[in-house]
């Protein structure tokens, strides 16, 4: 099932459950039946087996044959591939960055002080989110459409390991913030291998992470 040709029942469920999933009010290892579902979105059951069916080819959830289906845990591997890739990706992104143009940094700025009032706010979710724009529009600003069109199809997962490790390290967030701004700085000073070798640690960081698992 593709979302464009779903039922509109269908994409309801889809999006209800993916959006839960991805900002951990279904965490890893919830098990989620169909009647819930259909109860909870308000429709038949049909659209749900249709929902579900597509979130486990995306890798979110494993259905099992009248049981339900069993949200999946972010594991030690995805992390590490994640990483793996995120680095192979953004430290070519943030040289190719350099000189980074106003409305780059412009939007940075923007994006930099939406995380720290998500992040007093205490909306993981939205902070995740914005953490991830961030990096989004360095990778989009070196002009490389192939590397955005790789970077994009890690969105879920960035968002949905960004929530899991901020609610298992919530000093993460100021860090981050931090972190965010080392960068900006570097990007604003015109030095790619300042800025490449800050993005390297921010995200190297979470490697730390792969030798255990993330709920």
């Amino acid at each position: 099932m593709s979302v464009a040709a779903a039922t509109p029942a269908a994409v309801r469920v889809y999006t209800h459950v993916k959006q839960a999933v991805l900002d951990r009010r279904y965490e890893g290892g919830t098990l989620l039946t169909e009647g819930e579902l259909a109860d909870a979105v308000g429709v038949s059951r049909t659209p749900v087996r249709e929902a579900l069916l597509k979130l486990e080819v995306e890798g979110l959830i494993k259905l099992y044959p009248k049981k339900g289906a069993l949200v999946l845990a972010v594991s030690a591997q995805e992390i590490a591939d994640v990483v793996e890739t995120r680095l192979l990706v953004e430290e070519h992104a943030t040289r190719k960055a350099v000189p980074a143009s106003p409305r780059l940094l412009a939007r940075l700025e923007e994006l930099l002080e939406q995380q720290r009032s998500r992040g007093e706010a205490g909306d993981l979710a939205a902070v995740a989110a914005t953490d991830r724009l961030f990096h989004a529009e360095i990778v989009r600003s070196g002009g490389n459409e192939i590397l955005s069109r790789l970077y994009d199809q890690l969105r879920d997962r960035q968002l949905r390991m960004g929530v899991a490790i901020m609610h298992a390290h919530p000093d993460r967030i100021a860090k981050n913030i931090v972190e965010h701004g080392e960068i900006l700085d570097a990007l604003r000073a015109g030095d790619p291998d300042r800025a490449a070798e800050l993005v390297r640690r921010h995200v190297g960081w979470f490697s730390t992470l792969a030798r255990g698992e993330v709920r």
